[in-house]
């Protein structure tokens, strides 16, 4: 069975409580850890490994970010996808080769620019694209940011949803979406859904799960905790 294979079956879900857990690996060394903690996939923040390359958030060059994903796919025997933002201006046919190319087994793709909310319609037909061009060598998340540059509408996001499944995104992701809209959203989606979840604080992965999240990420908090941790380390070293 090929990794993108056993990325799909994961998905699966066998219980409420047990949703696909994909702690964000920053660098190989972080990818790491998490591959030897025994979680059976990963999947890359793009704010953390833009800060373990030096670049603020939104600002990593697109040859940067595929290099970062290619180090951390060699570094571990696990599926790994890769938040490529919102593909960096690239062709799809580009696109997926370059994710391929790095190693990768699928890939976030949000729908807004600079802040801004995409145009629904065109970017489905984008994702149609990418979709067409990838054929089944990629599982496409597809970002909804209507939590986090729009007015919140619960139902706007389950319209976008549908136009994102109907083009071809294997789960969709409503960013930021507070956790207790969530079983209005599942009511309205069809496929897996993808929630964020910080650790120490808001519901636990199991709690998400509950509440009907497919696969629980963590964006960047689990490199911004590491290095609040070093911090911390730091002033016991002084």
């Amino acid at each position: 069975m090929s990794k993108v294979e056993i990325f799909h079956r994961l998905h699966r879900r066998q219980a409420a409580d047990d949703p696909l857990v994909l702690p964000g690996p920053w660098d190989a060394a972080s990818a790491r850890v998490f591959a030897e903690a025994g979680y059976p996939a990963l999947a890359t923040p793009s704010a953390g490994v833009a800060a373990s390359l030096g670049h603020e958030d939104g600002q990593t060059p697109a040859d940067e970010m595929f290099a970062a994903v290619a180090r951390i796919t060699r570094a571990v025997d696990v599926p790994v996808s890769a938040d490529v933002e919102g593909g960096y201006g690239l062709a799809p046919k580009e696109l997926v080769e370059r994710l391929l190319e790095a190693g990768a087994v699928g890939c976030n793709l949000e729908d807004s620019n600079g802040g801004v909310l995409k145009d629904p319609h065109q970017h489905a037909e984008w994702l149609a694209e990418v979709r067409y061009a990838a054929g089944g060598d990629l599982f496409v998340n597809a970002r909804i940011d209507t939590f986090l540059h729009g007015d919140g509408d619960p139902e706007q996001a389950i319209e976008r949803a549908a136009l994102y499944t109907a083009a071809g995104a294997d789960c969709v992701y409503p960013i930021t979406a507070p956790a207790d809209v969530l079983p209005l959203l599942r009511s309205g989606i069809h496929g897996p859904v993808n929630m964020i979840a910080q650790v120490g604080t808001g519901p636990s992965p199991a709690e998400l799960g509950e509440l009907g999240a497919t696969r629980v990420t963590f964006g960047p908090w689990l490199q911004r905790r590491a290095a609040a941790i070093l911090h911390e380390l730091i002033q016991e070293m002084g």
